[in-house]
């Protein structure tokens, strides 16, 4: 009489083994992981045709511009702060250095407002709490890109 196998772990093993999985349908193609789980299967057709036209929900749309656009506005920052610091810009009158980061600066304080105005009106677009975006603060993007400085 044989031993059975005393786990799932052990009777996989042994199957792999001995071939039984070699010849099943699928072998060595990709996975197909466009297929959202979460989704209602009533609108998954809907979903399907969205997706493979580029298109998707508005509300995500929305977010995904909030993001694209809250990035430029980092990137902009960003490169003010070095140019403030590059040896090009100590060539120049201090005063017009330090006056063009200041209008930097400003002008990323605006965008930000803009920008959290806008995730105010999508986060009571997103369905559910776990879509929705927190608001951006000046002050803890000032510290990472520019280490704090005003």
């Amino acid at each position: 009489m044989k031993k059975s196998p005393r786990s799932i772990d052990e009777q996989i093993r042994r199957a792999m083994e001995e071939g039984q999985f070699d010849d099943l349908p699928g072998k060595g193609a990709p996975l197909d992981l466009t297929a959202n789980p979460h989704e209602d299967p009533a609108w998954r057709l809907a979903f399907q045709a969205l997706r493979s036209s580029g298109h998707t929900l508005p509300w995500i749309e929305r977010r995904q511009q909030i993001e694209a656009d809250y990035a430029a506005a980092c990137q902009s920052l960003g490169r003010a702060w070095e140019w403030q610091a590059s040896p090009k810009a100590q060539k120049e009158p201090r005063g017009f250095v330090q006056g063009e980061w200041r209008r930097a600066l400003n002008d990323f304080r605006e965008k930000i407002a803009e920008l959290n105005r806008r995730i105010f009106s999508y986060n009571l677009e997103a369905p559910s709490e776990q879509f929705q975006r927190r608001q951006i603060s000046v002050e803890r993007e000032l510290e990472r890109i520019a280490g704090g400085a005003d």
